[in-house]
């Protein structure tokens, strides 16, 4: 006899095994390469940039953070910077540093001139680079001995002057002295002596006519022994460079000392003693100061 399930087939029945059968196939879990690797584009590409974007902009704040406070060092001498205060955030413009109100009145008032290195009329002394030869901004004093033979001499201060800057502004220009003067007729000039080897006077003292400020240097062996020597006609505490195209400012040093000398070659004034006289209002006009042209 004949087996009744296998003589008649139930035909629902199997339809609900071949549908068990296609579930449990689709379940099979199954691994393509490439859909994997067109997600990882999608969207491991897109936050490396973003990531990549934030580590350099964060780079770029604090390099430029680091060369700002570089620059504020090296621009400014951190011992005078007068009324004006650097702030972290900015970098300082040592050009835009000009001497207080309080010191422009406190410069005395001048009315002889001398020599600041040899005798009162610069013998023993010669002028190794005149002003604005190879755009040179001052004169270079040197002693007749040449080379060396000069360092460590006395320089004297060419007038009765306002001590505004006393310090190693660089290692081009070693240490520098910066008198402020006023002249007769109101006008305020300074006196700027570079490359000493040493500095007698501090800044806010009152210096007199042929008082010993400082010895004649060579700025820690980078040159020869000489004096720097500048005269300018505004009121800055800005050292700035030696060589320039054009004058900015500064003035023949040897032709301002033999015209505002005030005597004749053959007469000698000792130097001046007791207190200095009152200042008179002064003139920032600098353009009307009478000095021979070079």
């Amino acid at each position: 006899m004949a087996n009744p399930d296998t003589c008649f087939r139930n035909p629902l029945r199997e339809e609900q095994n071949v549908s068990s059968y296609e579930h449990i196939v689709k379940k099979i879990p199954y691994f393509d390469l490439q859909q994997h690797l067109r997600e990882w584009h999608q969207l491991a590409l897109p936050l490396f940039v973003v990531i990549a974007a934030v580590i350099l902009i964060l780079f770029l704040m604090a390099r430029t953070k680091d060369q700002a406070q570089t620059w504020e060092k090296s621009l400014v001498p951190a011992n005078r910077l007068g009324l004006i205060k650097i702030k972290s955030e900015a970098v300082f413009d040592p050009a835009f540093a000009v001497a207080s109100p309080i010191e422009m009145v406190k410069a005395p008032t001048v009315d002889h001139f001398d020599y600041p290195v040899g005798t009162r009329h610069g013998g023993l002394t010669y002028n190794a680079q005149p002003f604005f030869t190879n755009r040179h901004l001052g004169d270079d004093l040197n002693g007749i001995g040449g080379q060396n033979s000069d360092l460590g001499d006395p320089v004297y201060a060419i007038s009765d002057g306002l001590v505004i800057f006393a310090g190693w502004p660089s290692d081009g220009w070693g240490n520098v002295i910066i008198l402020q003067h006023e002249l007769a007729n109101g006008q305020l000039v300074q006196t700027f002596y570079g490359h000493l080897d040493t500095m007698n006077v501090p800044v806010g003292s009152i210096v007199r006519r042929g008082q010993e400020i400082g010895t004649i240097g060579a700025a820690d062996g980078r040159y020869l022994a000489h004096l720097h020597l500048e005269i300018r006609r505004y009121p800055t505490i800005d050292v700035g460079g030696g060589y320039a195209d054009s004058r900015l400012g500064r003035i023949a040093g040897e032709l301002a000392l033999t015209k505002w000398r005030t005597r004749s070659e053959d007469s000698l004034v000792s130097a001046p003693r007791g207190a200095l006289p009152e200042p008179k209002s002064f003139q920032l006009d600098s353009e009307e100061i009478a000095v021979p042209a070079p």
